[in-house]
């Protein structure tokens, strides 16, 4: 099992930038795929981007490529969304999730963060 805790969200003008960041218990870190999901109010949860467990793979959703990067650190039990360029459009609740085993491309999570708030002011 493992124990996700999200940080770094907040509120900023579009065009600018954020860092979320995800840590994680437990020393099976790097056995889990790594990912971050959103939620806007009124809509439903939706895939923003995911990393496989050795960080050589990532995936992201076509609404965030070139503008978000995520990536792991096993050795600190952390991943991390950089966000640039932010819309208004991007403003949502950012989860932070854990895929057991590893991120296949259509599998979902075992394992969620609490959430952290993205406020993009136009």
């Amino acid at each position: 099992q493992v124990q996700l805790v999200e940080s770094g969200g907040g509120l900023v003008q579009a065009g600018g930038s954020l860092r979320l960041s995800c840590a994680a218990s437990g020393r099976t870190f790097s056995t889990y795929g790594m990912g971050w999901f959103r939620q806007a109010p009124g809509e439903e949860r939706e895939f923003v981007a995911a990393i496989r467990r050795s960080g050589g793979n990532t995936y992201y959703a076509d609404s965030v490529k070139g503008r978000f990067t995520i990536s792991r650190d096993n050795a600190k039990n952390t991943v991390r969304l950089q966000m640039n360029s932010l819309k208004p459009e991007d403003t949502a609740v950012y989860f932070c999730a854990a895929f057991t085993g590893d991120y296949y491309g259509d599998n979902y999570p075992d394992y969620w963060g609490q959430g952290t708030q993205v406020t993009v002011s136009s």
